[in-house]
């Protein structure tokens, strides 16, 4: 396994329940972190529970390209070439289709898959000069099979996983490493807005959540994780 400490790692979405816990992992394991998420209040108490300085953190919206290009000046400046990318960032509209709105659908396609990639896009050429990297994606069990009042959602996180198979295949000649990660329920804020009957008490902690993730920045240089799946006893999908 490789070792975190002094690794350069971005975390998109850092404001979330498994992104606050992630990026506590990371700083535990000696690693430099820069956390980006859209409210920039929350982003100022994440980074201040952490230890992260202010030249480490910036408030942008995944899905427009003017301040993810901000971001990554940022990032570049103060934090030098990532290493590490965990795109945690993204949003949950479940709705049957009958009250899924055009708005609905295109916020979901904006954030999860455009701003996946807006960020990809941005980190890859860093990545590409150093010829090495890891990108960590989380398209989730939606993004594998399908669930009533899902189609924005899965469309998007279907999306990913297609696309990055696809930004894959140009990368073989690299060693620039991804990573999709599908994680089934995890009891976060995720639920909070969605007006869907659910067991909190059976999903995934986010503390566990985070962990996986943890580990799989952690993965052997010698081989990539292609594929990791997380999901509670009770509703095992894949």
């Amino acid at each position: 396994m490789e070792k975190l400490n002094g690794k350069k790692i971005l975390v998109a979405g850092a404001t979330g329940g498994i992104g606050q816990a992630l990026v506590k992992l990371l700083k535990q394991s000696g690693a430099e972190v820069f956390v980006t998420g859209r409210n920039q209040e929350k982003l100022g108490q994440l980074a201040s529970a952490a230890g992260i300085p202010s030249s480490h953190q910036f408030a942008a919206d995944v899905s427009r390209s003017p301040e993810i290009t901000q971001l990554m000046e940022a990032v570049l400046s103060h934090m030098g070439a990532p290493e590490i990318l965990v795109n945690a960032a993204g949003i949950g509209i479940i709705k049957p289709l009958d009250g899924l709105s055009e708005e609905d659908f295109m916020n979901s396609i904006h954030t999860n898959l455009l701003g996946t990639f807006l960020l990809v896009k941005a980190i890859l050429p860093s990545m590409k000069e150093a010829k090495k990297g890891l990108i960590i994606n989380i398209p989730g069990v939606l993004g594998k099979v399908p669930m009533a009042g899902a189609a924005a959602y899965s469309a998007s996180k279907y999306g990913i996983v297609g696309m990055m198979q696809s930004i894959r295949e140009e990368l073989k000649r690299t060693e620039i490493r991804i990573t999709n990660l599908f994680l089934g329920g995890v009891d976060s804020p995720f639920w909070d807005t969605i007006d869907l009957k659910v067991q909190k008490e059976k999903m995934i902690r986010e503390e566990e959540a985070a962990r996986s993730i943890w580990f799989l920045c952690q993965q052997p240089a010698s081989g990539v994780v292609s594929e990791m799946v997380l999901q509670p006893f009770n509703h095992q999908a894949i």
